[in-house]
């Protein structure tokens, strides 16, 4: 008897993928990593190498994710204008409180993401009926991307004010 080839739901297998890709980091850093043990002062202080801190970083992402998520789930949403919308006006967060919820936004707009993609009625390829041709899927890409691109600059901080643990 001849080995039958299982079936391979590429839907699946494709949405599982990208999940794994959204909530671990595999051989980068997660945001969540890259911002733990900063206190919300290390997060507002300069860096003269550097045009952004921390805090302006972390805030971004957080507007930027919710505002990918946001136009993925809601034709009628109005993007922020770009890009003095997407970035954070002040240096610094104004206490321990802000910035505690710009970290705690940032974790729940990726939770409600990747609930958005496990939908099966959501189908991650085709284009939105509305938007110039995006999809579920290069949207999700897009998080992925411009996050790890952002966390990359975060840890380049840390490690030049040596805010970065050694071991």
């Amino acid at each position: 008897m001849e080995n039958a080839k299982k079936k391979i739901n590429y839907s699946r297998v494709l949405r599982d993928q990208l999940l794994d890709r959204f909530n671990q980091s595999g051989a980068h850093v997660s945001v969540f990593e890259a911002l733990d043990g900063l206190t919300w002062q290390q997060a507002g202080s300069m860096e003269n190498e550097f045009p952004y801190t921390i805090w302006q970083l972390a805030e971004h992402i957080r507007i930027t994710q919710y505002d990918i998520l946001e136009f993925s789930r809601n034709e009628k949403y109005q993007s922020p204008p770009w890009p003095a919308g997407y970035w954070p006006e002040d240096k610094q967060p104004l206490n321990e409180e802000k910035w505690t919820q710009t970290i705690t936004q940032i974790k729940r707009d990726q939770e409600e993401f990747s609930k958005f993609i496990i939908r099966h009625e959501v189908q991650l390829l085709e284009p939105f009926d509305y938007g110039t041709g995006q999809s579920l899927f290069l949207e999700a890409l897009l998080i992925i991307d411009h996050t790890a691109y952002h966390t990359g600059q975060i840890i380049l901080i840390r490690k030049l004010k040596n805010l970065w643990p050694t071991s």
